[in-house]
């Protein structure tokens, strides 16, 4: 499912247009977006928890090369499902 199939689920499911349904999903991901930027979780009950976590430098190969490299440190966003998100698929 892409982002377009999303918001046809959402409009249908909630009985609206699809214009107002892109506003929707729109501003649920702009929300968790500016959220992730200022904290390090969302916590959506039902559904999971969006978290922020800092992964730190490594060293790499270059696969064309095999030259040694440097990774550099980054932020990653990790979801983890709920506990009755993650049962309805055991």
């Amino acid at each position: 499912m892409n982002k377009t199939d999303l918001i046809g689920v959402v409009a249908q499911e909630a009985g609206i247009s699809k214009v107002d349904a892109k506003k929707a999903v729109n501003a649920f991901v702009s929300a968790v977006k500016a959220t992730l930027e200022t904290s390090d979780k969302v916590t959506l009950l039902g559904l999971g928890t969006f978290k922020v976590i800092e992964k730190s430098a490594r060293q790499g190969i270059n696969p064309k090369t095999q030259e040694k490299i440097t990774i550099p440190a980054r932020k990653v966003i990790r979801f983890k499902p709920g506990a009755s998100f993650a049962k309805a698929f055991k």
